[in-house]
């Protein structure tokens, strides 16, 4: 440790016991979210310790008072600036005339938006509150979510970051999604440059993955500020073919997705669409989440292709396993699917109504994966779809460790946490 102390004379204690009461601060604040204010410590004297010789104390290690605690008898105080905080601590530390030193520790809020149907949203924060608009409808148990509000103190994610919804289509125009389409994507259903949203199912993909965020409309989606690329793969009644698909992930990768989303399923392998995943995964560096399905059963196709997918089952509002969600060794997280409330098209809601709508499905799960995952890839850009899948399997909150402890076929690593997901990347940032 570098040498800081030096002892002042008797004649600048009196100043010093000014300082002590009447200090002003003017530190600079220059460290990028740091976990204590730079540049200071708080300290308290023991009280049979008279002023001058806490002043004596300050001065023999170049430090000043800048404000006193009255109530603690506690002060805030200046120290070299050739000195670290951890330095101080130990150094004043020493002192047997000092109670105790600690640095000035920084409390952030949990962001929280202004979007209107934040509050129904329980997947991303759960206090418990009453879940669905029906009268009688269950509630919700605290904490019992993604804990996305103290996750986005930490990043909202970044535009460069363009999320393929590979569905439906998406609705072009809805209030919720409009600023946050990239381009109007792709239809491979019908062959047009137009992936507008015939069957709704894509739209509420893509709401949970990335609506528009404290904006004084709707919900809130996971990814602030991710991009959404529609790529129309099903049609109005939300079947595709191979080909469709295989486009449809071809196009999307190639077109600027950096993470994919697909939420459907088939029982049974398909050697086309397992090649198009491979090139996303391996060739274009892309993350892909995809649902496990409904049906509880063996988890569905493209989902069970382990190698190149995080495959998401469904949990509830109390954190437990949805009864129709799919199951299988190939499981990765799960997340809430269950009554979600997401965007709907403006052109399939009832007229006097919102163009919002609760939903169920490990679809909504998995869109809570894929917006993690822009997140992720945002505040770490180099990291593999492989790197990417591990955060979020290994962040995961084992929710079911009563019953089935470490991974299972049922929830796979747990239910995901994205505050555990992002903090220590923004740290190593």
């Amino acid at each position: 440790m570098r040498k800081i102390g030096r002892v002042l004379n008797a004649g600048l204690i009196a100043g010093m016991t000014a300082l002590l009461i009447f200090g002003g601060s003017d530190l600079p604040r220059s460290q990028a979210d740091p976990d204590f204010v730079p540049g200071e410590v708080l300290l308290k004297f023991k009280s049979s310790v008279p002023l001058p010789e806490r002043a004596l104390a300050l001065a023999a290690l170049r430090s000043r008072a800048l404000a006193r605690i009255s109530s603690l008898n506690a002060y805030v105080v200046r120290i070299p600036e050739d000195a670290t905080v951890e330095e101080m601590v130990e150094a004043f530390g020493r002192n047997p005339d000092i109670a105790y030193v600690q640095p000035n520790y920084i409390y952030r809020a949990c962001l929280t938006p202004n979007d209107k149907y934040f509050e129904d949203q329980y997947a991303l924060f759960n206090k418990g509150q009453q879940v669905g608009w029906v009268p009688g409808s269950p509630q919700g148990k605290p904490s019992a979510d993604i804990k996305a509000t103290s996750a986005w103190e930490e990043t909202t994610g970044i535009a460069g970051v363009v999320i393929g919804i590979v569905d439906t289509g998406v609705d072009l125009n809805h209030p919720d999604l409009k600023n946050k389409i990239r381009s109007r994507g792709y239809d491979f259903v019908n062959g047009d440059t137009d992936a507008t949203d015939d069957n709704g199912h894509g739209t509420m993909v893509a709401g949970i993955a990335a609506a528009e965020t404290n904006n004084y409309e709707g919900i809130a989606g996971v990814a602030w500020n991710s991009k959404i690329l529609p790529v129309k793969v099903l049609d109005q009644f939300g079947s595709g073919t191979t080909v469709t698909i295989v486009n449809g992930i071809l196009w999307a990768v190639d077109n600027g997705a950096q993470i994919l989303n697909l939420s459907f399923g088939a029982p049974a392998k398909d050697n086309a669409v397992e090649e198009a995943l491979k090139y996303a995964f391996e060739t274009k560096g892309v993350f892909i989440a995809a649902a496990a399905g409904n049906d509880n059963t063996a988890v569905y196709y493209p989902a069970a292709y382990d190698r190149y997918v995080c495959a998401t089952a469904a949990t509830d509002y109390n954190d437990q396993r949805t009864t129709w969600s799919n199951f299988g060794p190939e499981i990765d997280v799960a997340a809430p699917g269950d009554k979600i409330i997401t965007t709907y098209p403006v052109a399939l809601t009832p007229a006097g109504f919102q163009p919002y709508k609760f939903q169920d499905g490990t679809s909504m799960a998995g869109a809570h994966v894929a917006g993690l995952a822009a997140l992720i890839r945002g505040i770490k850009p180099s990291l593999s779809p492989s790197d990417i899948m591990n955060i979020i399997r290994y962040s995961a909150d084992d929710v079911n460790s009563s019953i089935h402890k470490g991974r299972d076929v049922f929830i796979g690593y747990g239910r995901i946490n994205m505050e555990k997901a992002l903090v220590p990347l923004k740290i190593i940032k």
